[in-house]
């Protein structure tokens, strides 16, 4: 892993970005283990799959085009509509973690990843229990 490469370039760029998001969802929309996260998405995730990617490239250290186009993420704020329990953030995290283990991506910054996203993962909680 070298220290002058973004997490943006690490990941592959627009292309690797893309298809981490694409993988995330495919399983999201597909796997039992996500129904309850997936109940929580639009029948179409292709808008999903969208913002997914523009936060993403922006978060890693890519081009900032979430916040080009919607301004400051507030996170949680965004997400307080929907109920997320420990389950839907351990569904979330489940696809997430298959998603970056499909990838071609050194095993370094998949760890990193995991670990990021687990944090934030938690900070979208806004119910009590499971």
């Amino acid at each position: 892993m070298s220290e002058t490469q973004s997490l943006y370039e690490l990941l592959g760029g627009e292309t690797g970005v893309r298809a981490l998001v694409d993988r995330f969802y495919d399983l999201m929309d597909s796997a039992p283990e996500a129904k309850d996260i997936r109940a929580l998405h639009a029948a179409s995730l292709n808008q999903s799959r969208e913002i997914l990617f523009m936060f993403l490239s922006g978060w890693s250290d890519g081009p900032q085009l979430y916040i080009e186009k919607f301004g400051h993420p507030r996170l949680r704020q965004r997400h307080m509509p929907f109920a997320i329990g420990e389950r839907e953030r351990d569904q979330w995290l489940w696809c997430m973690d298959r998603a970056l283990d499909a990838g071609n991506f050194n095993p370094t910054v998949v760890e990193r990843l995991k670990f990021r996203f687990e944090e934030v993962a938690d900070f979208m909680k806004n119910q009590g229990g499971g």
